[in-house]
């Protein structure tokens, strides 16, 4: 039976790395880690906030995933709203679960994102 979630993989133009990079571990944060050895020729590049992975993979047959997504939970819903929109991308807030805090953007690759507000 499942466990834990070990990481998430969003996928990526090649020669995307740096403009993803710059967006994953400069706007939001993340810290890069080193790949093992044996994927390092692979491109891309993993990625750590807290305990959460998140490996970027080179796809020769890139389409951005524009519906499936991954959901953020953070801290500074509106501080990194403005980041985010500081850092060219659109913010699209979404106000249909009344309870929930949250915003939808794009990272520069077109992959979506969701970010919800920690309670």
């Amino acid at each position: 039976m499942i466990t834990a979630l070990d990481h998430i993989q969003l996928a990526l133009p090649a020669g995307a790395e740096d403009k993803m990079r710059a967006f994953y571990c400069g706007v939001l944060d993340m810290v890069e880690v080193a790949k093992p050895a044996p994927l390092q020729g692979r491109g891309g590049f993993w990625a750590q906030a807290d305990s959460l992975a998140c490996h970027f993979g080179v796809d020769p047959d890139f389409h951005p995933a524009t519906k499936a997504h991954p959901a953020f939970v953070v801290k500074d819903l509106r501080g990194l709203a403005n980041r985010i929109a500081k850092a060219g991308q659109d913010v699209i807030w979404d106000t249909s679960l009344p309870d929930v805090a949250r915003f939808f953007t794009a990272d520069p690759a077109g992959n979506r994102l969701e970010f919800i507000g920690q309670s």
